[in-house]
């Protein structure tokens, strides 16, 4: 019942226009959302390299479905999965991991990376090459920490000077941001599970 379909969507999928592309994307999730006889009629109809350049595809309203179609099939067995790892997938999920995109879009390709790396042995080296980008993740995320902590510093150090020169321009704000900049001199930041604390 799905396959008749398909042909036309893997057509449609190639189109130039945004709302077309939008459409088939959808049309694609909804039929790989299933079992995997479902997923199976749509790596068939050769759609999946197509799907992970939409991955990149500058418009969320692409991106989205042609997304949520990869996370589909990844849900089906391992043959099916390596179909769009084949088609490297995997670093375009790592993308969204590494940028700030809507939560939806993270929490899509969190699922999708989740698939993937349940997967079977031949598959380990992605579970590794995961480990060593959230390793580079971690002191990615501490340097902005920092560098925001040293932005706020700065701020209560001009704020600080405004105040000794008796400005009064700083206020109230003052005063709190010297109780935020002790609290801030005794806290360090580390990785826990995968958490950022701030302790």
């Amino acid at each position: 019942m799905v396959k008749p379909a398909l042909p036309a969507l893997a057509h449609l999928i190639h189109s130039n226009d945004e709302e077309v592309l939008t459409d088939a994307c959808w049309a694609l999730s909804y039929l790989s959302d299933g079992t995997n006889d479902k997923i199976q009629a749509v790596i068939e109809a050769d759609v999946c390299g197509r799907l992970v350049e939409l991955l990149v595809h500058p418009s969320p309203s692409v991106l989205i479905p042609a997304l949520r179609t990869v996370g589909n099939i990844v849900t089906a067995d391992d043959t099916q999965t390596q179909c769009t790892i084949e088609h490297q997938s995997f670093p375009c999920l790592l993308k969204f991991l590494a940028n700030n995109f809507k939560k939806s879009i993270n929490k899509e390709a969190c699922w999708a990376v989740s698939n993937i790396t349940a997967r079977n042995k031949e598959q380990i080296q992605i579970k590794y090459e995961i480990v060593s980008y959230l390793s580079c993740l971690e002191s990615y995320l501490a340097r902005i920490v920092t560098v925001y902590l040293e932005g706020l510093e700065n701020i209560l150090k001009v704020g600080k000077a405004d105040k000794n020169l008796g400005s009064s321009r700083g206020g109230l704000w003052v005063l709190e941001l010297e109780v935020l900049m002790e609290m801030m001199e005794s806290t360090t930041v580390e990785f826990q599970d995968g958490m950022l604390l701030l302790c």
